[in-house]
């Protein structure tokens, strides 16, 4: 099969926040002729795909992560500096990697998937993940990519041996006189003992300094992390939490992911698997991560549910928005985008709707059920973690009031579904990327198309 090149088109959309709250959703239409615009684009070389994409804030620079390759371009999409990661000899049954002790099993020329890019600013360099080893990351120099370490000596430093692009995130939490805490997500591809879904690690200011990427905190007991028990996947076989989007706001740290789960159809005795869409939020200074809580997230209009999530991106309300949604401009807002459906976890074709939810709003609703659950009502219903329901323990304590201090009277989770709080645009989306601003009369909203050209 020929390889088809692949293109990154960048555009500006208006994004028109008319019949906010409305129960219509407009098609999506082709603007007239007069109206169409002419897009930058940059294409990578044959046959190379295009995983993620970063931009400096502060210079406008455009960071690439593609197989094999890291990018960065103008803001005019011209390329400035190029790095290449890729490929090299690897399987990815070596466990450890076989950079850290000899492996037994064949060594092939392997791609390297660029899984993760983030822009630490305050050391200004970028960290860029990929699939070779396990995980390796490198951390390369923001002005022109040179490499300033890859640790790779220590089992803490190969961090997802997943392959897909989609499946790993990341998000760091700054400090002015400490070293910062990098929080790593990632799908486990059925291998729990080797990678912890969810865990936070240490974010050191010498590239190449022995503990960077160690746990935050790490003792016999506990860690800054949580696995998968091996007892969940003799109830979900291919169970595994793929992490969409990342993000930290206040005290907390977010991550929106879709799990399979086990349901009974109404009218069914036998159980079927579906996918729901949660939102998991940790405190920042909980090295235990006793604060762990996640949450169905959803719309819902009309009778019909929109679950599945396909991307989303936190930004401020600005002036025009806020008073649209009775929210101060300095408010977070959550834009996702879902699909209709439970049954696939991959990109569905299927109708999709933008929905913004008002961050506060979702805190409140956390707190409101881990009120209850202090209080003994409910359960826990964290089934991936305890295979089965616990019961809520009476406690006095929120977890909002004790960020650093002892957490363990904190549950571990509590369940309340999000639904019919997200606002409705009248705009029709099916793009994987997105960024808002929404503090300019005109509304804009960044879209960013990855597409192949036959």
């Amino acid at each position: 099969m020929k390889a088809m090149p692949w293109n990154w088109t960048c555009l500006l959309s208006h994004l028109l926040m008319v019949g906010m709250g409305s129960s219509t959703l407009l098609p999506r239409q082709s603007p007239p002729p007069s109206q169409k615009r002419s897009f930058v684009t940059f294409r990578g070389e044959p046959a190379e795909s295009f995983n993620h994409l970063v931009v400096d804030e502060r210079t406008g620079h455009i960071y690439v992560g593609a197989v094999n390759r890291i990018y960065k371009l103008s803001s005019d999409l011209k390329v400035l500096v190029t790095h290449q990661t890729g490929p090299d000899e690897d399987n990815p049954k070596c466990y450890p990697p076989r950079i850290v002790q000899t492996c037994n099993e064949p060594l092939t020329p392997t791609n390297n998937v660029n899984k993760m890019l983030l822009i630490d600013y305050k050391e200004n360099r970028l960290i860029a993940c990929g699939s070779l080893y396990q995980g390796i990351c490198k951390l390369l120099r923001l002005e022109d990519l040179f490499k300033l370490g890859e640790p790779f000596h220590k089992k803490e430093h190969y961090l997802s041996g997943v392959n897909e692009s989609g499946s790993v995130f990341g998000v760091i939490v700054s400090y002015n006189n400490l070293d910062d805490k990098l929080f790593i997500a990632t799908a486990v591809d059925g291998k729990p003992e080797y990678f912890p879904t969810i865990s936070s690690r240490k974010l050191t200011k010498n590239s190449e300094a022995d503990g960077m990427f160690a746990y935050v905190f790490h003792d016999e007991f506990v860690a800054s992390m949580i696995k998968i028990p091996s007892d969940t996947f003799t109830v979900i076989p291919d169970f595994d939490i793929y992490y969409v989007y990342g993000f930290s706001s206040g005290n907390f740290v977010y991550f929106l992911t879709l799990q399979p789960e086990m349901v009974s159809p109404p009218g069914s005795t036998t159980k079927e698997q579906v996918y729901t869409s949660k939102l998991v939020r940790l405190c920042k200074e909980d090295t235990a991560f006793n604060s762990y809580v996640e949450v169905p997230i959803g719309c819902e209009r009309g009778g019909v549910e929109y679950r599945l999530l396909q991307a989303a991106y936190l930004s401020k309300a600005g002036a025009v928005l806020a008073q649209t949604l009775g929210v101060r401009p300095e408010d977070d807002l959550l834009f996702t985008v879902f699909s209709k459906g439970q049954k696939r976890k991959m990109k569905s074709l299927d109708e999709s709707a933008l929905c913004i939810f008002i961050l506060k709003q979702i805190n409140d609703r956390i707190k409101e059920r881990l009120q209850s659950c202090y209080r003994g009502e409910g359960t826990l219903d964290l089934a991936w973690l305890k295979v089965k329901d616990i019961p809520c323990s009476s406690a006095h304590l929120l977890c909002e009031q004790f960020h650093g201090k002892d957490m363990s009277q904190c549950p571990e989770a509590v369940m309340e579904q999000i639904y019919k709080m997200g606002s409705w645009t009248s705009w029709a989306v099916d793009s994987s990327h997105m960024k808002a601003m929404n503090d300019r009369p005109d509304a804009v909203l960044c879209v960013c198309l990855l597409h192949t050209q036959m």
